[in-house]
């Protein structure tokens, strides 16, 4: 048998494909509401992309009244952050942050939502712990602010060190407990 070659798709998942197969179970309502959400992940992933190039580029936005991207695109500019900058602590725990700067003894981490889904705090104390634990610094030696920008709005926290050293042990004792698992299993 000769196969057809689809090269453009190799490497790729359909939206109705068999490795993700729970959509045969799905109802029309059910299935809507799905692809809605993907497609609004799509878009995020899009938007993030947009957001970094004019980051990276400097080109402010000005448009009334200005959006969520706006602010998130000006205040990164105007703190001079760098975008999607992955966080490393070990193959187990890193992630990606998508705007971050350290001056003066201060850790700035942004964060840009463009869903509906609350944004949760919890994911920039991640990274300030990998921050802290990729460069060497004691959470309680450095300030920190962290801004998550979602529809059209900023919430800013300055988090509690211990919540930050708290993570830190966390992701230690988990990237051993995984790592003993890989030796044994």
């Amino acid at each position: 048998m000769n196969f057809n070659k689809h090269l453009r798709l190799e490497g790729q998942h359909a939206f109705l494909g068999a490795s993700k197969y729970h959509w045969i179970n799905y109802d029309d309502d059910k299935l809507a509401s799905t692809f809605s959400k993907h497609q609004a992940t799509v878009k995020g992933v899009e938007l993030h992309d947009i957001a970094a190039k004019l980051i990276k580029l400097g080109i402010k936005q000005k448009t009334r009244p200005i959006t969520t991207l706006g602010l998130y695109v000006n205040d990164a500019i105007g703190y001079k952050m760098e975008t999607e900058q992955v966080l490393y602590f070990s193959d187990n725990a890193f992630g990606t942050a998508d705007a971050i700067s350290f001056r003066k003894n201060l850790l700035r981490i942004h964060d840009y939502k463009s869903g509906v889904v609350p944004g949760n705090m919890n994911q920039l104390k991640i990274y300030g712990a990998y921050f802290c634990l990729e460069y060497g610094y004691n959470p309680f030696d450095i300030e920190m602010e962290f801004r998550i920008y979602q529809n059209d709005d900023i919430v800013a926290e300055n988090p509690n060190p211990k919540d930050i050293l708290h993570i830190m042990e966390k992701t230690v004792r988990f990237d051993q407990m995984i790592n003993g698992i890989k030796i044994g299993g």
